[in-house]
């Protein structure tokens, strides 16, 4: 099992609407052959960041649904105008040791 893990920041002050579009995403990565599970949180102290955690059962299946035509369209709720700070913009793909 792998976990990747994106970690965002909004530059633009359009947090809430970044939180609004994760709550009502289109759910497209559950159906992605691999996914175990996804959760979003954002920094107890910078509401502007953000971290996307979702694990898999490999890095290949992981790796598939990114460059996948679903991806993509999952992002269509991203909001308009959205700038990010992309000095802070990393994933971080994470092998499990052991069960």
């Amino acid at each position: 099992m792998i976990l990747a893990l994106s970690r965002f920041k909004v530059a633009n002050g359009l947090e809430d609407s970044v939180a609004r579009a994760f709550v009502n995403r289109p759910r497209l990565v559950e159906h992605a052959e691999g996914f175990l599970g996804l959760e979003v949180f954002t920094d107890g102290g910078d509401a502007s960041v953000f971290y996307l955690s979702t694990r898999w059962s490999s890095e290949a299946a992981f790796r598939q649904w990114h460059a996948s035509e679903a991806h993509h369209a999952s992002h269509k709720g991203i909001p308009a105008g959205l700038k990010l700070d992309p000095a802070f913009t990393q994933l971080i793909v994470m092998e499990r040791l052991c069960d």
